[in-house]
């Protein structure tokens, strides 16, 4: 059990919840079945990455990482791809209960995961694959939401895109939301033929600015890794700072800019906070001294300071109480990172 708790990098799984979370907060929607798969299936699917990616690097291993679970021989190299493939399997089957288009997302997600470990991880476009893989990871929980919410939510309302409410309720004097409760409960809850895929656009329009974001600190984190055995760099741990301070600014502006909630607008200055302190110290230490283990402490650090990065990105979208909750999730990742490293 703690060679594949090593081999999976479960430490890290914590910071993988947030991104369907923040996904559905980006498109104004409420956690739902849909964002439930949608975090199973990006669970599977990082831990597929995580297998295939000491399989791949198996030989590299074995000269540089010895104590890693495949060049240990506690792993054998068979079973870590075949985890993998089901792994892979287990995340797509998920998603596609949660509807095509979803489906379709984590397939994108899936194949960029796989191009990513076995042909591009040493190529100069290694940073952008990973990082199209969290920004897709997050589209996945927007979309996988709309897709069981029938694309009824919040965000759909404020655009027009939702439908009205009967003329008589209005003239009644009800709610424009009382029609959706008079809905059948399979309607509400996408589960039926008649619920409407949501729009590509739409979902693109809502989460696409919170999924760059995520992929652009993702960029970064995977820069500095490169440098993770052998150390030496400055100018990526430099680069990596100056981009988690551009990424706090963003998260920490409210999206309906001073007219949001002020509550809202308080709790997302504190997390991007959070997560600039998270991801600025270790940047700064690998910086000043390049020495390989401050640069996996570096690593370390930007993979933690996803989880305030996703917080804010909710908090910033009106979705205080969704980033307190993936807030909560930092401690249990700092408690399990102290048992098995999440490099």
């Amino acid at each position: 059990m703690r060679a594949w708790a090593e081999l999976l990098r479960v430490s890290a799984l914590f910071s993988v919840p947030g991104d369907a979370l923040a996904g559905a907060a980006a498109v104004g929607a409420r956690p739902c079945r849909g964002t439930a798969l949608a975090v199973g299936a990006s669970l599977c699917l990082y831990e597929a990455g995580m297998a295939l990616n000491d399989w791949a690097d198996r030989e590299e291993d074995a000269a540089e990482r010895p104590h890693r679970p495949i060049p240990s021989g506690r792993i054998a190299p068979r079973h870590a791809v075949a985890a993998a493939g089901v792994l892979t399997a287990a995340g797509l089957t998920l998603a596609a209960r949660a509807g095509r288009p979803a489906l379709a997302v984590a397939t994108a997600l899936s194949a960029t995961v796989w191009a990513y470990d076995l042909r591009l991880k040493h190529t100069p476009a290694g940073p952008a694959a990973m990082a199209a893989a969290r920004a897709l990871d997050l589209l996945l929980g927007a979309t996988a939401t709309l897709s069981a919410q029938g694309g009824a939510d919040r965000s759909g309302r404020r655009e027009g895109l939702a439908p009205a409410a009967p003329a008589s309720a209005r003239a009644g004097g009800l709610p424009a939301t009382s029609s959706a409760r008079r809905r059948p409960a399979a309607v509400r809850a996408g589960a039926g033929p008649t619920a409407p895929a949501p729009r590509p656009l739409r979902v693109l329009r809502g989460a696409g600015p919170a999924a760059g974001v995520l992929g652009v600190h993702t960029y970064a984190v995977t820069a500095v890794s490169r440098h993770e055995v052998h150390g030496g760099s400055t100018g990526a741990p430099l680069a990596a700072l100056a981009t988690a301070t551009a990424v706090a600014g963003f998260a920490a502006r409210h999206r309906d800019g001073p007219t949001g909630p002020e509550a809202g607008r308080a709790a997302g200055v504190l997390l991007a906070a959070a997560y600039a302190r998270t991801a600025a110290r270790p940047f700064l230490h690998a910086a000043l001294n390049p020495s390989p283990q401050l640069t996996q402490r570096a690593v370390g650090g930007g993979i933690r300071a996803m989880i305030p990065l996703q917080a804010a990105l909710a908090a910033r979208s009106g979705a205080t109480g969704t980033g307190l909750a993936v807030m909560a999730l930092v401690p249990l990742a700092r408690r399990l990172a102290r048992k098995v490293s999440p490099t």
